[in-house]
């Protein structure tokens, strides 16, 4: 007998501890006390569908309290999505607050889209500001400045979803700095009114198709950088210098090898001369052997060059070197 009491005990023990294991009577008493009727069984199936009742019983009470037309259906299909429930109803809490159309549908979409739908409804009421890195461009003058703008932005609930963020704004101001900066005749111009660069990217609309509305555009800063436009001239006066330089080591190269050639020729002309001048006295010879050339024919040319030698010492002999250094008669 007190075996089966023992055992009647601790089963007993065992239903009370799994009964307040799948059943939480704290929370549904909290619940009750705040207003937001939750039944016991709509807990336990919470249990038994793996979702947290204190997230779901927890985000509920925020939303009866805020006045929102918000069931725990609903936050339980949301749960199940893999969304922030506690999130979203801050979000709408704060979206009524501040009088800004929020749905939980619309909501629940930006939360599950990845983007912090608490934070969106913030930058609603607040703006932000976003400051762009320095971004340098060169004016037509060839003078290179470089920008840094803020950019004050609102978020725009509904393009939230599918919207670009803040990259695509910073992209598209600093886009805007380019064109403005390029477009420019001088850099003076710029300098003397940055307010060109507000007026040139506020009048393109860059925030179509972004998940943000610009409020206003302010340069925070304009520096001046190199000269550009120097810099690329005397770039190309070394290019051309180069350039001249080579062509002129080609010329020369070709007057070497024209005079290597003519030297070549010349060598080859005199090796002929030489080879010509060795028959002479062979050719001579033969002549004088066959009788075509007298011996008295052979002195009288013999005594023709020899006279033609002396004279032509004589000549050289009494021409002053002054006379040598003048140029030759006209004939006039």
């Amino acid at each position: 007998m007190p075996g089966v009491i023992l055992a009647l005990v601790i089963a007993l023990v065992i239903i009370i501890i799994l009964f307040f294991r799948y059943v939480p009577l704290g929370l549904w008493v909290t619940a009750r006390a705040s207003g937001a009727s939750v039944k016991i069984s709509s807990l336990v199936g919470m249990r038994f569908r793996r979702i947290s009742p204190q997230k779901i019983v927890n985000a509920y009470i925020k939303a009866c309290k805020a006045g929102l037309d918000i069931t725990t259906d609903m936050l339980e299909t949301h749960y199940l999505a893999g969304g922030n429930v506690e999130r979203v109803i801050n979000a709408l809490i704060s979206a009524k607050q501040a009088s800004i159309d929020l749905s939980f549908t619309t909501a629940c979409a930006i939360d599950l889209a990845g983007r912090d739908v608490l934070q969106a409804v913030q930058m609603s009421v607040l703006p932000k500001v976003i400051e762009t890195p320095p971004v340098a461009a060169i004016a037509k003058d060839g003078i290179e400045l470089r920008a840094k703008a803020r950019v004050t932005v609102r978020t725009n609930i509904e393009r939230l979803v599918g919207g670009a963020g803040e990259e695509t704004i910073i992209a598209r101001v600093g886009e805007g700095i380019v064109t403005t900066i390029g477009s420019s005749v001088t850099h003076k111009a710029v300098l003397e009114n940055p307010d060109l660069i507000s007026q040139t990217v506020l009048d393109k609309g860059l925030d179509k198709g972004t998940a943000y509305e610009i409020l206003s555009i302010d340069i925070a800063d304009v520096d001046v950088g190199r000269n550009v436009g120097a810099q690329l001239q005397m770039d190309q006066a070394e290019a051309d210098r180069r350039i001249a330089q080579a062509k002129a080591e080609e010329r020369r190269a070709m007057a070497v090898a024209r005079e290597q050639e003519m030297k070549a020729a010349t060598q080859e002309m005199r090796a002929k001369v030489v080879e010509a001048e060795a028959k002479v006295p062979e050719a001579m010879a033969d002549a004088l052997r066959s009788g075509k050339l007298g011996v008295m024919d052979y002195y009288n040319m013999k005594n023709t060059i020899a006279d033609t030698q002396m004279r032509e010492g004589i000549a050289k002999a009494s021409t002053p070197a002054s006379d040598l250094s003048k140029p030759a008669p006209t004939g006039k």
